[in-house]
Parts: C-alpha cells; structure tokens; sequence
C-alpha cells in the first residue's frame, strides 16, 4: 500500500471529520430519564395495581360466598336449615298454611252440612236450634284445632326435618331458580318476586291431621301455591349478576390477591407499599361492612309487614348476608394484620428497637439455659445457621393457611398468628449462635537501638 503524504493525509483525515459530523447530526438523542422519572413510573404503576386489587376484593368476597354456599349442598343446607326453628318463620309459615288450606276448603259449609244432615234424622225441635246455634262455634272450634295442630306440627323436629330435606332434594334447582325453573321450591317471579312452594308443607301437614283423627282433613288438596317472602326490582339483574359470580368465584380471588401483591412487588418501597396496601383494603372492607349494614336496614324497612313480617325479613338478610360480612371481616382483621406485621418487621426505627429488645431478651434467655448445662448443641448451631430459611418457611406455611383455609374466618387468623408467632420464638430460643471470641490486638513498639 503506497505511504501517504502529509498532505494527503490532513485531506483524508479532513474527509472523515466531515462524514462523522453528517452521521452526528442525524442521530436523534434520546434522553436518559432520570432516577425521579423512573421512581415516580413504578410508583404510578404499583398504586393502579393496587387499586385494581382492592377493588376487587369486594366482588372476590361475593364471588365465593355464592360459589361456597349456593352450589354447595351441605353449607345450603347449614345455612337455611335453621330458619325453621326460628320463631317468627314458624308463625310466618303456620298463617300462610292456614290461608292455603281455609281457601281450598269451607269450613263454615261443611260444619253446616254435617248439622244439617244430622237434624234431617229427626232430631227434636229444641236439639235443632240448639244444633243450629252450634254451627258457628263449630266452625271455629275447627279452625283453632287445625291451627293448632298445624302450628305443633310447624314448631316439631318433623316439620325441621321435612324443611331440611326439601331444601337437600331442591337444592340442584337452586341454580335452576335464578334461571325461573318452575320445578324449584325457591321461583324468582319475572317482577322481582320470590317465592317458596307450600306444597311439601300441605301435604305434611295433611298427613299429620289425617292420624290425629281428623278425616275431612283428606280433602284437602294438593296446592301449587307459591308464598311471596320478599320483592326487589333488582332481583332480575341479581340472577345475571349470579352467574358472573358463579363463574368467577374460583378465580376472582385469585386475580385481586395477585393485583395486591404485584403492587407491593412493584413499589420502590415495598415495606411502605405493603402497610398502605393493607390499610386500604381494611378500610375498603370498613366500607363494605357498613354498606351491608346499611342494605340490610333498607331491606327490613322496604318489605310490607303484610307481605312479609319484620323479624322473618330479617332472619332471611341475616342468613343471606351473614357469611359475607363474616367473610368481610376477617379480611379486615387479615388487612390489619398484615399491616402490623409489615410495620414491625419494616426498616423504622422503633421496630427495630423493638426487635433489637427481643433478640437481647433471647440472648439473655439462652445465656441462662447455658450456664446451666441446658443448651441446644449441635442442633441450635444448625438452626442459626439456616433462621433466614426456616422464618421464609413458617411465614410462607402460615400465608398458605390464610389464603387457602375454607372459610376464612377471624379465629382462622388469630390463631394462625398466634402459632406463627409461637414458632419464631422457638427458633430464636433454640438457634445457638457461634461463640464471640474477643481477641485483644496490640501494637508492638520496636525500639531502635
């Protein structure tokens, strides 16, 4: 390659600067942004995660309740059963099976049939009308033992047992009723009705007076009647509304908890991310609290006592709404929780004082046990050496037992801390820290002679 002048060098070299000057200017810079800008994106996107997730609670809470209790036979069961024991249900039902039964037969007619068949064998004029004048009492004295009889059968173990058993056979219906099958004992009325069949009731009741001696009481039909227990315009929506939740029951917890905690993960600070997670989902269940509260005075207030007595509207919210608000509280007690746990176990300085207090008192405890020839040994080294796994351990156990525990209750909860907490206070009694040797280090002094 022939060597180049200095001339042609500088041209060369002229040639370059003015190509690399082109190629600066169409490069567009981008900025770098800065830690702040980047800061404040994570922290945008951690509060909308969270917010989705605490929004979704509420909806996860309903979700399950109806999945739990409405598709399953045995807590259906449990949880309606009852209603038939209680006071006011009972009077309820025993005055509807006596409209039913006095409309499908006449009373007062048959009285006065039964009289006047036995006048026309020629009974003496005085027995006629004294007969005659017994007609109406007659009557009366038949309605108040058909009440009577029906109102011991209502509040007897058969009449529960008949309850239980018509709500186990119809419970397949159940769903079938948000969908008006007309085969359910419970119909939803396309005006917001619902209703429960006296069918089953009748002809239990029927029976009972046919072997208390009661004959005529054969001739009470069977009657497809449907008693109206309560009415809400909004009933049509609420069957769309079960079959989201019905489909949603199993997965809706899931997604707000994974919200939740892709939030915290998310934060630039987790430990506060977690405690202003957990404080915003106990007030949000605060609220849902106070909200069905609040939907449940509306509701015993709006019904007709003609159409429904207070004290059975009320049992009927209690049973309803009852496992929801349980439901809702221990997720408050859960969120509080949470939130003192991640308070004390956070970077703040009167938890760390306060953990620095409880491994004194540990040392303290150990350094006693040791003086008196109780030690751990070989076991307490190996603890020390794997407490960050063992504590990753118990507190991942003790979230499994919350997160997956049926139905998820208050005592669920304490109780699970109440272990947790009882088993990291093992650990640090029994872990046995390696021995502190203090070794006095002095600096030598030549002396130059």
């Amino acid at each position: 390659m022939p060597r180049l002048t200095n001339g042609e060098l500088e041209q060369r070299i002229a040639l370059l600067e003015a190509e690399n000057a082109a190629l600066r200017d169409r490069v567009v810079e981008v900025p770098e942004p800065s830690p702040r800008a980047r800061s404040r994106a994570w922290a945008l996107l951690s509060a909308v995660l969270v917010l989705i997730g605490v929004l979704l609670a509420p909806v996860a809470i309903v979700a399950t309740w109806v999945r739990a209790d409405l598709t399953d036979t045995d807590r259906f069961v449990s949880t309606f059963a009852p209603l038939a024991r209680d006071d006011d249900v009972r009077d309820f039902v025993t005055a509807q099976t006596m409209v039913v039964i006095t409309d499908a037969v006449d009373i007062e007619q048959l009285t006065s049939e039964l009289v006047d068949g036995i006048t026309a064998l020629g009974t003496p004029p005085r027995a006629t009308d004294a007969l005659n004048a017994l007609k109406g009492p007659a009557a009366a004295g038949i309605r108040s033992l058909i009440e009577s009889r029906i109102a011991a059968f209502v509040r007897s173990d058969a009449f529960a047992d008949v309850w239980s058993t018509a709500l186990r056979v119809t419970h397949r219906q159940l769903v079938a009723t948000m969908a008006d099958d007309p085969d359910a004992a419970v119909r939803l009325g396309g005006d917001g009705t619902i209703g429960v069949q006296l069918a089953p009731i009748i002809d239990a009741a029927k029976t009972a007076l046919v072997e208390q001696g009661i004959g005529f009481a054969s001739q009470i039909p069977t009657v497809n009647r449907t008693i109206t227990v309560a009415q809400s315009d909004s009933l049509p929506a609420v069957q769309i509304g079960y079959g989201l939740a019905v489909a949603a029951g199993i997965w809706l917890p899931w997604v707000a908890l994974a919200f939740l905690s892709a939030g915290v993960l998310v934060a630039r600070r987790r430990s506060v991310a977690l405690i202003a997670t957990a404080v915003l989902l106990a007030v949000v269940m605060a609220v849902v609290l106070i909200g069905l509260a609040v939907g449940r005075a509306l509701f015993v207030t709006s019904v007709s006592p003609g159409l429904l007595p207070t004290g059975v509207a009320d049992e009927l919210v209690e049973r309803v709404a009852g496992p929801m608000r349980d439901t809702t509280i221990a997720v408050l007690v859960l969120a509080l929780v949470v939130a003192i746990v991640g308070w004390l176990a956070g970077p703040f300085d009167t938890p760390r004082r306060l953990r620095g207090l409880a491994t004194s008192v540990s040392a303290r405890l150990r350094g006693f046990g040791e003086a008196h020839n109780v030690t751990t040994g070989r076991v307490g080294e190996w603890v020390y050496r794997q407490r960050t796994l063992l504590r990753a351990a118990v507190a991942v156990l003790a979230s499994l037992v919350v997160v997956l525990g049926r139905p998820l209750t208050v005592p669920l909860i304490v109780w699970t801390l109440v272990v947790a907490v009882v088993v990291l206070a093992a650990l640090e009694l029994v872990q046995r820290p390696p021995a502190v040797v203090v070794v006095e280090e002095y600096d030598e002094v030549e002396e130059t002679v």
